[in-house]
């Protein structure tokens, strides 16, 4: 019989045990309380509810409850972590309602369980690299939202936890503890409850007393002799051989604790018993080891564990540069609830506007007196617009004094439209509009014309963060005021309203267009600063706001479609899936539905025994680089097979998109937009024109159904060609590659003979291809190990390729060097017009984030100048189509491509137009070079 007495394994352990939950704390322990222990722990003046989280336990969940491979920056950052355990304390405070709350975190150095046991913890699985970076933006969240963290050195997150759910008790205060550590159940009580995580992050289980005792047979005080008797795999503490849960409970049952246990072992029958007894050591150890700290200096007491107010601005420039969605963020921002934040900009209590509705004939005098002194005034619209067209249903007017008006333009007579009219179409008086383009086309639609825009706080703030993806005017007041835009004010609220002569009906619409036009203008002011800092006045007033009324007038005209050309090759594609699906079905030997990823896994890997993929969450991958991987290593047709049949579909669903998108007009009228792409290149939507293939037969066959329309009578398409590598010889300066392009030869087999030492004639087709990839690739960001894999070779014959062309083009190479290290000095890149790209990144400790961060910024400046060059073009082109008096219009921008439709009478003088005013919208030192093509449809316009 071992006797090891219960007092003397306790002594042993360096920290008083645990007395929350039934167990019985000793006095010395609880003698141990500080005074820095109970700071702010004065009686509570109310009902008190603690919400206590394990930070690590909790984001490690959520790490695994969503699929990392589905929540990734464009930078590289992984963000599923962070966006399950967002949503977790999302739903955690909603629903729960605590008035205090803190979250617990492990700390890095070794704690006093190490010191008892070497191996505590030993052999868990490696660390997925995606995860620590994310537990620090966790706790950059949580410090945003005023959320307190609380660790302490020598301790795990659970003894801190302890420690203060045992103060909060005494306190008579509810404790809920969100853990996914069951070291944790020793907590519960009637008063404190686990919320134990369940397979997904949202699915919170109650642990309460009773769950405990029916799921394990022992009540909360009892469940760490439980662990201690069973282990704990996660902790590397192996339990009794031959003991289970069951086993275990029911010794606990009949005998009571391990520390009774201990003086009757010889009472345990059978090979259970025995075993018990040849691991008594590893039991007494186990229960040293599980038992949780309650004397824990934490550094500050139950009472100052409130959240502090949040910082909006700061949680949206995370959430922007995290690239979250939008309705997180307004989840979030529920739950948070509407507490005013201090207006840093101008020091108000909000947007205030005196809402006037004039009188039939009185609009044009209520300009006068309030929006004709030259002050930028704000303007606001409702309606509906997109396709070209668009209708306005309300438009208000708000000044910097304070003055709102209102007008419904259905109701408006000749007059007030007139006045109305002139005053929108003045260019002498400032106007800031909120997201302009629509509306733009909308007030064209109604036969207003829109100048003297200043300011587009959307367009603003894109130049500002273009990075950010949430651009609506409720948010950026967030982000840059400070301030909450709502639709209307009650009591003190931000926002107030003095409304005269507006009535009851439609007195909500009214006011919350006021209101909007209010924020558009402080917005447009405060964004005035920024944009100063950043340099990007110009490129605000200049380039983008000019270009607002190009895009809506294109938008507007649209392209001519032949739609019944669309609908047989829409039939000849759908018949292919068909042949594809059923050519799959015969080699197989069955049918399966070929879109299934979990069936195709099963008849590639299990059935036809083809080699594996590439490891992923629910099997191995069946992307198209897998396939296309498969198809070279091995003789099965089905790899082909399924690349042709998801080619097809692709093809297929990209036509149904057209058909779907031809208005009654006979055109398709494409959205274009100005905020998406982060190096400013224009984006099209509904449909995306920028989507259709151009270097494939099929992508051409596309475009032969985009026509020229009746009453004219040719397209003209103009491209540049080889911009963004005359832009990279441009900003290198290398001599070696600006002679490349002036020697007249092909440019890429002139760069191909220097490279490879020899004649431009001996230059195949090969060495031409390698060379044009490192070409494009060193423009785009291209790493060595990525060329590999667009030539198929390995990343050393890639080194290897680089090194032989940058021994040519010495330049090259210090100018991509240079790019990186002043970006990562300053902060940004640039263009050749000053549009910058941020890039924090760079500076990274997380290596694949600050590797994506360097391949932007080798690829920004040079793509970025490309965009803005090709705006200057639009621009200029426009403006001498306008100012010359022409009928041809321009139809379609589509990356370095402008496509007009085109008379008769005007095509030559169209063709040297639009080549002159594209090739001299920047003065390179490599001169733009422009290709011009003219025919009936897109295809045959080619060049």
């Amino acid at each position: 019989m071992v006797s090891a007495p219960a007092e003397e394994s306790a002594a042993k352990s360096p920290h008083c045990i645990l007395g929350f939950g039934g167990v019985e704390q000793t006095a010395e322990a609880q003698a141990q309380h500080s005074p820095s222990d109970t700071r702010g722990d004065s009686p509570p003046a109310g009902p008190q509810r603690l919400l206590l989280l394990d930070g690590h336990s909790m984001v490690f969940r959520a790490f695994f409850a969503l699929p990392v491979e589905k929540f990734t920056t464009s930078t590289g950052q992984s963000t599923n972590a962070i966006y399950g355990f967002t949503s977790m304390l999302i739903k955690l405070l909603r629903e729960e309602e605590p008035t205090h709350i803190a979250v617990a975190w492990d700390r890095s150095e070794p704690t006093f369980r190490h010191e008892v046991y070497e191996e505590y913890k030993a052999g868990r699985s490696e660390t997925p690299p995606e995860l620590p970076s994310q537990v620090d933006l966790v706790q950059e969240l949580l410090g945003l939202l005023g959320v307190p963290s609380v660790s302490a050195p020598g301790f795990e997150a659970d003894d801190v936890i302890a420690t203060l759910a045992l103060r909060a008790g005494e306190r008579s205060m509810e404790v809920l503890i969100a853990s996914g550590d069951r070291d944790a159940f020793q907590l519960v009580t009637d008063e404190c409850t686990v919320l134990y995580p369940g397979r997904s992050i949202s699915e919170l289980t109650r642990m309460t007393p009773e769950r405990i005792t029916e799921k394990y047979g022992v009540p909360p005080e009892r469940y760490r002799d439980l662990a201690a008797l069973v282990g704990e795999k996660a902790d590397n503490l192996p339990g009794v051989p031959g003991v289970g849960p069951k086993t275990a409970a029911k010794w606990i049952t009949k005998y009571g604790s391990v520390d009774d246990l201990v003086a009757r072992a010889d009472e345990l029958s059978g090979k259970a018993g025995q075993s018990f007894r040849d691991h008594l050591d590893e039991v007494l150890r186990n229960q040293r080891l599980n038992i949780l700290a309650t004397d824990v200096e934490v550094g500050r007491g139950v009472g100052e564990l409130t959240m502090a107010e949040a910082d909006h601005a700061g949680i949206n420039d995370l959430f922007d540069n995290l690239e979250f969605a939008t309705t997180l963020r307004d989840r979030l921002f529920s739950v948070l609830g509407e507490e005013r934040v201090e207006d840093r900009t101008d020091g108000e209590d909000g947007f205030r506007v005196e809402l006037s509705v004039p009188a039939t004939g009185e609009l044009g005098r209520w300009l006068e007196e309030h929006a004709a002194g030259g002050d930028r005034a704000g303007v606001a619209v409702s309606g509906t617009w997109g396709h070209g067209t668009g209708e306005i249903t309300g438009l208000a007017i708000a000044t910097a004094g304070g003055a709102a008006c209102y007008v419904d333009p259905t109701r408006l007579d000749p007059d007030d439209d007139a006045a109305l009219a002139r005053w929108l179409a003045d260019p002498a008086l400032p106007k800031a509009l909120h997201e302009s383009k629509g509306p733009a086309l909308a007030m064209a639609a109604h036969g207003w014309r829109l100048e003297g825009l200043t300011s587009d706080p959307a367009l603003a703030a894109y130049l500002v963060q273009p990075g950010q993806r949430k651009l609506d005017l409720v948010d950026l007041c967030r982000r840059f005021l400070n301030r909450e835009l709502e639709e209307k004010s009650a009591e003190g609220d931000q926002l107030a309203l003095d409304i005269t002569g507006a009535g009851d009906d439609g007195a909500a619409e009214r006011e919350d267009l006021a209101l909007r036009a209010r924020a558009t203008l402080d917005l447009a002011a405060g964004l005035d600063t920024d944009l100063e800092r950043r340099g990007a006045v110009r490129l605000l007033r200049e380039l983008e706001l000019p270009l607002v009324r190009v895009l809506a007038e294109m938008e507007r005209t649209g392209i001519a479609a032949d739609r019944d050309y669309l609908d047989g090759l829409e039939a000849e594609f759908a018949a292919e899936v068909r042949k594809a699906v059923e050519w799959a079905h015969q080699v197989v030997g069955r049918e399966f539905n070929l879109g299934s990823p979990k069936q195709l896994q099963q008849v590639l890997f299990t059935e036809l025994r083809l080699p594996k993929t590439k490891k992923i969450k629910t099997g191995y991958t069946t992307d198209a680089d897998a396939l296309e991987w498969l198809a070279t290593q091995t003789d099965n047709e089905l790899p082909h097979i399924l690349l042709r049949h998801r080619d097809q579909t692709r093809l297929r669903t990209t036509v149904e998109g057209l058909i779907k998108t031809v208005a009654d007009d006979g055109r398709i009228h494409t959205t274009y937009n100005q905020t998406v792409a982060a190096t400013g290149r224009l984006s099209s939507t509904e449909p995306n024109l920028q989507n259709i293939p151009v270097r494939t037969d099929a992508g051409r066959r596309i475009r032969r159904a985009f026509v020229v329309g009746e009453g004219f009578q040719d397209l003209v398409t103009a491209d540049y060609s080889q911009i963004e590598l005359r832009i990279m010889a441009h900003l290198s300066g290398d001599e070696a590659l600006i002679e490349a392009f002036q020697t007249g030869h092909d440019f890429h087999a002139e760069i191909a003979s220097r490279v490879f030492d020899i004649g431009v004639e001996g230059v195949d087709s090969e060495a031409r291809a390698r060379i044009k990839a490192m070409n494009y690739g060193l423009a785009y960001g291209l790493s060595a190990f990525g060329l590999s894999g667009q030539l198929g070779i390995t990343p050393d014959e890639a080194r290897g390729l680089m090194d032989d062309y940058f021994a040519q083009f010495g330049r090259v190479r210090d100018y991509l060097n240079e790019v990186v290290e002043r970006a990562r000095r300053e902060g940004y890149t640039e263009t050749m017009l000053g549009r910058r790209r941020y890039l924090p990144d760079l500076t990274s400790d997380n290596r694949q984030r600050r590797e994506m961060a360097e391949r932007m910024a080798l690829n920004a400046p040079i793509q970025g100048s490309a965009a803005d060059i090709i705006k200057v073009a639009m621009l200029d082109v426009h403006a001498a189509l306008r100012d010359g008096g022409f009928t041809s219009r321009m139809l379609l921008q589509v990356h370095d491509e402008l496509v007009l439709e085109v008379t008769g009478a005007e095509l030559d003088a169209v063709r040297a137009l639009v080549a002159e005013r594209m090739a001299g919208a920047y003065d390179l030192r490599v001169p733009l070079a422009v290709s011009v093509g003219v025919g009936t449809n897109w295809h045959d316009a080619a060049h």
